[in-house]
């Protein structure tokens, strides 16, 4: 059973069967077909505001044209140390941007604290011209530790930005999984909260290859047509793209699948938890588990065919990732194998 990650995960049916629907007769290249037009639509609507989207094909991509269009050349983003565009995207932030510095900040279950950022904002200037400029702030959410920035949190991060005048990126590659943990609308926790700017993704969460850069300010969209185009992302027959989005967003699929993860995710957590030689580490906010647990465990779990992911950097901590395709019962045939081991250890 597989628990390394929900990029590993199938299509779901609905997703499938809306790009068998498009594959019809001829359409509009490069966004301008009518499936893409709805689509806008849809997010208009999810969003409670005219938003402009962009879509490309990884999540990878999503990041970087956010980055390049809120930081220039010269500039600089602070981050999480443990944020994916920090520490998992090969320097393609940099890249796209054409050389932008990446500025990791500290914080506690990989979520940037106010007082780190206040420390960092108050050091800006102090090189004048030999420093980078600070531009962009990015928020990851959810984090790389499965952790959920509150709306509170959120806006407290944005204000202490916006005395820098920074413009604000959030990296929502599991967007849909922080979204049913906090209960609240995707506007809440977005531009009503001051982000400029969404990496909005699908991929994880039943897609095939799907993800949205969302632009709540029009003026941040200005050069992000001819990024997108430059950067390959462009894609002629975007209307497979949109027809993904298109019934992701239907009737709230987007969020019954990363509801089904979560409840997943839960189910793992408490079962796990009762195992006294395992420590789950950080609060399941999302759809991820951490579990600290000894080698001769999780070997014994590998063995028995059950797959998830050691954590980089460390000896004893492992990740488990549930997705919309597990089923209740492999979680608690996970639990049970893995109690089994613990007794008799």
């Amino acid at each position: 059973m597989n628990f390394r990650s929900d990029n590993e995960s199938p299509v779901v049916a609905e997703i499938l069967a809306s790009i068998q629907k498009a594959n019809s007769g001829t359409a509009y290249a490069y966004g301008d077909d009518t499936i893409s037009s709805k689509m806008r639509n849809l997010f208009d609507d999810l969003f409670e505001t005219h938003v402009s989207v962009f879509l490309v094909a990884t999540g990878t991509a999503a990041n970087a044209l956010s980055i390049a269009q809120l930081t220039p050349t010269y500039g600089s983003v602070y981050c999480h140390q443990l944020a994916h565009l920090y520490s998992e995207e090969c320097g393609a932030p940099e890249f796209y941007s054409g050389g932008a510095k990446l500025l990791p900040l500290t914080g506690d279950l990989a979520k940037i604290s106010t007082q780190a950022l206040k420390q960092a904002m108050a050091r800006v200037g102090e090189m004048g011209v030999h420093e980078n400029e600070v531009s962009s702030l990015s928020l990851s959410q959810s984090t790389e530790l499965g952790t959920v920035y509150k709306v509170e949190e959120i806006t407290e991060l944005v204000q202490i930005a916006s005395s820098k005048k920074l413009g604000v990126h959030m990296d929502g590659a599991r967007f849909a999984n922080a979204i049913c943990r906090l209960g609240c609308t995707p506007a809440e926790a977005t531009w009503r909260s001051g982000v400029d700017i969404l990496s909005f993704g699908a991929t994880k969460n039943g897609a095939m290859s799907a993800e949205a850069v969302v632009v709540f300010d029009k003026k941040n969209a200005l050069k992000l047509a001819n990024l997108q185009k430059r950067s390959g992302h462009l894609f002629s027959k975007m209307r497979y793209i949109a027809a993904q989005f298109e019934a992701y967003l239907a009737n709230d699929l987007w969020l019954r699948l990363a509801a089904k993860a979560n409840l997943a995710a839960d189910c793992l957590a408490e079962g796990l938890r009762k195992c006294s030689l395992l420590e789950v580490l950080y609060p399941v906010e999302s759809n991820e588990v951490f579990i600290r647990m000894p080698e001769s465990i999780a070997n014994g779990l590998m063995l028995k065919g059950y797959e998830f992911h050691r954590w980089p950097r460390s000896i004893d901590t492992y990740r488990f990732v549930t997705s919309f395709s597990t089923e209740i019962v492999e979680v608690k045939t996970l639990i049970k194998a893995t109690s089994q081991l613990c007794a008799s250890n």
